[in-house]
Order: C-alpha cells, then sequence, then structure tokens
C-alpha cells in the first residue's frame, strides 16, 4: 500500500516553482482582508475607504446612451454581432483612439492600436512576449503587477529581506531625486515606466522621457510605458504620450485605459498601441517585429472586447462624451487639491495630487506605512494603501486616492487632520 501511495505521489501534476517566490498576497486583497475584520469586529464604525483606486461617480449619460443601443442592438437579427473577427478592435473605437492619440503628439497607425478589456491585463501580459533571461528594471517604489509578473515568469530570484526580488533591477524613485529615477547603471533589457505614476502621482517631464528613450535607444531596450492616467494631466509642459518624443516608436510600447478616464472600472476596455517598426532579437540574433507577437498572442488568448462596451467607449470621444467625462476628471482632480491641501495644512508633507488622481503622504518619521494603515483604520476609519505594498521605497508612505465623493473626501480630511495630526 505504501508503494501504491509512493507511485501516486510520483505521478502528482507538479506547479510552476516561480509562484512560490510571490509574497504570500497580493497588496489589495491584503488590505480588504484587514478592512474586513476591523469592519467585523466594529460593526457601528462609518469607513471611508481612499485605498484601491475605483472610481464612484456613474458612467456619464452619453456613454450610457451609447451601451443601451449596442445592447438593443444585440437583440436583432440584422443588427447582432458575435466575435470581432480582427480580434483587435472595432474600426469606430479604433479610428477615434488614433485621432486622440494624434492631437497629442504620437503617430500612429490604426492597425498598431489593440483594443483589450484592461491595461492591468496587458501590462501583465506583455512580458509573455520576451524571454525569461531578459534583465527587467522597475521603478521602486512601483505598481505590483509589474514585479509579480516577470516573477511569475521566472526572471527572478528570490525575494530578499527587502522585499525586492533578486535579478531585477530597482530604481529608486524617491522625493530626494525629484521622483525621477537615475538611468540603470549598466544595460537592461525591459524597463516599466509609469507616468503620471501609480502610486507617487509624480509625471515625467519630456526631459525624463528623452533621456529614457535615448538610453533605450543606445542600449536596444524596450521601454513598457503605462499612461493609464494620462487624462488627469493638467498641466501643459508634461507629455501625455511617450510617442510625442521622437525615436519613441522605435523603443517603446503604450498602454491606455478607460478606466479612471472614462469610469469603466466595472465596464472594461482598454487599449495598447505597438509600432510596427519596433523590434526585438530571436535567439539566433535576427531582428523580429513585437506587432506581429502581440498581435499572434493577443488574438490566440482573447476574442475581444465586447460590442456594446467598445460603443460605449467610441461615446467617450464624442463631443458631449468628451465633456462630461472631462467634468468627472474635474470633479476628482478637486477632491485630490482638497486631501493635499488638507493634509500639508495639518503638517503632513505631500506629493502628487496635481496631475495625477493620487496623493503620495509622507509619514511621521519611524512611522511603517502599514502601521500607519493599521492606525488609520483604527483611529479614524479611513483606509488608504500602505506604501510598503509598492517596494521597498515606499516605507513611510501611504498613498490615497481622490476616487470618492466629495463629501467623504472632505469629511476624510478633517477624521486625520483630527486624530492623526502630521
Amino acid at each position: 500500500m505504501a508503494g501504491k501511495e509512493s507511485a501516486m505521489v510520483a505521478a502528482m501534476a507538479t506547479i510552476n516553482p516561480s509562484y512560490a517566490k510571490l509574497q504570500a498576497g497580493y497588496l489589495f486583497p491584503e488590505v480588504g482582508k484587514r478592512v474586513r475584520a476591523f469592519a467585523a469586529a466594529h460593526p457601528s464604525a462609518r469607513i471611508i475607504r481612499l485605498g484601491i483606486g475605483d472610481v464612484v461617480l456613474p458612467l456619464p449619460p452619453p456613454i450610457v446612451e451609447a451601451l443601451k443601443a449596442a445592447a438593443e442592438e444585440m437583440g436583432h437579427r440584422e443588427t447582432f454581432r458575435g466575435y470581432d473577427d480582427r480580434g483587435r478592435g472595432y474600426d469606430f473605437l479604433i479610428e477615434p483612439i488614433v485621432a486622440h492619440l494624434r492631437s497629442q503628439g504620437a503617430e500612429v497607425a490604426e492597425d498598431e492600436v489593440f483594443v483589450s478589456d484592461g491595461s492591468k491585463c496587458d501590462t501583465a501580459n506583455i512580458q509573455e512576449i520576451f524571454a525569461v533571461d531578459n534583465v527587467v528594471a522597475v521603478t521602486d517604489p512601483v505598481y505590483p503587477v509589474y514585479v509579480d509578473t516577470n516573477v511569475m515568469a521566472g526572471r527572478t530570484g528570490a525575494m530578499a529581506a527587502d522585499g525586492r526580488y533578486g535579478k531585477l533591477v530597482y530604481l529608486p524613485t524617491t522625493a530626494e531625486n525629484g521622483f525621477d529615477p537615475a538611468l540603470p547603471g549598466g544595460r537592461v533589457d525591459l524597463i516599466y515606466l509609469c507616468s503620471p505614476n501609480n502610486p507617487t502621482g509624480a509625471v515625467m517631464s519630456r526631459v525624463a522621457l528623452e533621456k529614457w528613450v535615448a538610453y533605450a535607444r543606445e542600449h536596444g531596450s524596450i521601454i513598457l510605458f503605462d499612461a493609464a492616467y494620462e487624462a488627469f494631466i493638467s498641466e501643459p509642459d508634461y507629455p501625455h504620450t511617450i510617442f510625442a518624443i521622437p525615436g519613441a516608436r522605435q523603443v517603446a510600447i503604450e498602454f491606455r485605459s478607460f478606466s479612471k478616464t472614462a469610469g469603466f472600472t466595472g465596464t472594461r476596455c482598454a487599449y495598447t498601441v505597438i509600432p510596427k517598426e519596433l523590434c526585438a532579437r530571436d535567439a539566433s540574433g535576427a531582428e523580429v517585429a513585437l506587432h506581429g507577437l502581440w498581435h499572434r498572442r493577443h488574438t490566440t488568448k482573447f476574442n475581444g472586447v465586447s460590442y456594446p462596451v467598445q460603443r460605449a467607449a467610441a461615446a467617450v470621444f464624442s463631443p458631449a462624451g468628451s465633456q462630461a467625462v472631462h467634468a468627472n476628471l474635474d470633479y476628482y482632480m478637486e477632491n485630490a487639491r482638497i486631501i493635499r491641501a488638507g493634509l500639508a495644512g495639518a503638517g503632513y508633507r505631500v506629493y502628487g495630487g496635481v496631475n495625477a488622481p493620487y496623493i503620495w503622504l509622507k509619514l511621521p518619521a519611524g512611522v511603517g506605512s502599514w502601521q500607519f494603515f493599521d492606525r488609520l483604520l483604527a483611529e479614524a476609519h479611513v483606509v488608504g494603501t500602505p506604501g510598503a505594498g509598492f517596494g521597498a521605497c515606499g516605507e513611510g508612505y501611504l498613498r490615497l486616492s481622490a476616487f470618492g465623493f466629495r463629501e467623504n473626501i472632505e469629511e476624510a480630511v478633517e477624521r486625520i487632520k483630527t486624530k492623526l495630526p502630521g
């Protein structure tokens, strides 16, 4: 019997060992776990959530009308739609996307745009088209998806005591360097950049982007540029797209989303831009266009965003849709101003909140970010996101989101000022 049991165990399927390198839980589920435990223990507490960056305002009427009209089409034989046979999006959506990008200084062709169900998915999945031995650089602090998906793929070593993974190149992005990370000391293959940045709220200048494009061109690197929050940039001197920088088409991929821009967090629509001249090398040293590889991956693993959702996304670019969307953006950025001004007035050092919906709050000396998270929840009944969850350089900070109703934002600021003055 013992021999039979041993044989059964020996024949069992094995897991991807790289998953064992991951920290115990993804950041935001851990935040949710702690909040649920507190709420269960304190049922009368009115918790204000400024942690996860989820929108609260409803979809604007022009977008809802487009969604409803498209859903009605799906109920009639003459107008029913099945699969998007190209797999990368309908022309009625791709055409205004391209016009929008061109208005921001990017030269983009229509067949270089791939519509998807989220930039989180795209920034996670893009690493699949690259070899496992590529050296990856990330800013620190960093959006966790960039790191965790490369851990899963096997590009990293184990996690060290400071929370960093071996083989990854970390680029400190802190108040001390003006949130403008220095170039890597040596060569790297893949570079994740996010502007406006999640979590710090900092935005990259034209000079900074030119520096990175020049580095990538010199070293044959690929920049994976997450512009999910570009619509929040209000100051005119900051580029909205990396493709406004000369030479970027040879070295960059850009990711964009309707989630925060137009309230699609529950509707799901995004797009990725891959220029046709962007290349990497295969095992023999020959150049291979990444556009074709992503097209193959995209159409193999994804059947496209639903027709009604794509119609709703297209309405974002209509005159009425654009006006309504920008009204929502203005609402959230006024929230950000209230948080930033209120906490600065309470004695805290604050960053972000000008061109992004996130405020990066510097904590008092000696206070850990999870420690402050717990105190904030227990004493003020407000939820933020601990900076340590975004990397070693995030320790000592807390991210607050401007995605909330105005009355809750104002009350949360007053609670923090009263209960935990800086």
